[in-house]
């Protein structure tokens, strides 16, 4: 029962970063109705750009480690904020016009662009940063097996949950949410009854980058390292809930990549880790094939 609860504790954690990795990931996907392939990169590109600004802050400016850590986490909202809204104005806002499906491919290059960017700055290697809160709590103990998690998770887990549920009132409550929905549901007329289209879709796209920038810092001081690859499997994942339809409001979005960090911890603590990445992709396949065809049969009724 004890290795149970802490395999469920660890899914906790990163399925808390998921959740607010698919937060974001809603919010442009509401409404591009298409895959957004930057997404997960835009996160692993705000973890690395906190890490190197931590790094240089760290050995450069002599400043403490939590002067460090807060120049660094400015600096990958900054460069985040500013990716998605280049991405918005000079990508996306262009190819909503024409085919949407070109959204995806264009999308896809723009990951490459981000990755290849995080590449060349980090000299094609990793940067570590020190542990960072890593003194244990124990939340229970069965005999010499302790139930545990790190402060930084602990801290992670709460900042996620702040963040979600102020994302989540506020987009329900303001002239903003009230603007974003619109225009998911017809952007012309939204356009008709006064509401800036344009931009909604550009405030859109920086929140979600903001989003996915804090989602990065967030596991990069965890972990301690982002990979420039990193943000591609993150993203999939993400993709796969929006997919199975648990993309049709943020907050549900979240619920489901939350639920997809707990599979993960999961079969990690069952099952061979090396399988993992797969298990999780053919599960996620699998129910979307089965709710694709339960759809179709509803359809043919």
């Amino acid at each position: 029962m004890a290795y149970f609860l802490q395999q469920f504790l660890n899914g906790l954690h990163i399925g808390s970063i998921y959740a607010l990795l698919a937060f974001g990931y809603a919010l442009t996907y509401g409404i591009l109705r298409r895959a957004n392939l930057a997404h997960g990169a835009i996160f692993a590109f705000g973890g690395q750009v906190g890490i190197l600004a931590t790094v240089f802050a760290w050995n450069v400016l002599w400043l403490t480690l939590p002067a460090a850590l807060g120049f660094g986490v400015l600096l990958a909202f900054a460069f985040a904020g500013l990716a998605a809204h280049v991405v918005s104005r000079a990508v996306l806002e262009p190819l909503r016009a024409g085919n949407p499906n070109t959204i995806v491919a264009a999308t896809l290059a723009v990951a490459i662009v981000l990755m290849e960017i995080g590449r060349l700055a980090m000299d094609s290697r990793d940067l570590w940063l020190p542990p960072i809160l890593a003194s244990t709590v124990v939340f229970w103990r069965d005999g010499a097996f302790p139930v545990t998690l790190t402060l930084i998770q602990i801290v992670d887990m709460a900042i996620v949950a702040a963040a979600v549920a102020l994302a989540a009132s506020w987009l329900a409550r303001s002239r903003f949410g009230a603007a974003w929905r619109a225009v998911c549901d017809d952007p012309l007329a939204a356009s008709m009854c006064g509401i800036d289209s344009r931009r909604a879709f550009r405030a859109t796209m920086v929140l979600s980058g903001m989003l996915a920038a804090l989602a990065g810092v967030l596991a990069a001081i965890h972990f301690g390292n982002i990979s420039f690859d990193t943000g591609l499997a993150f993203g999939l994942k993400v993709l796969f809930v929006a997919a199975l339809g648990l993309g049709g409001s943020p907050s549900s979005a979240a619920a489901g990549a939350m639920g997809v960090g707990l599979a993960e911890s999961l079969w990690t603590g069952y099952f061979p880790g090396e399988w993992r990445d797969a298990g999780i992709f053919s599960a996620l396949v699998l129910l979307l094939v089965l709710r694709s065809t339960d759809l179709a049969r509803h359809q043919n009724m």
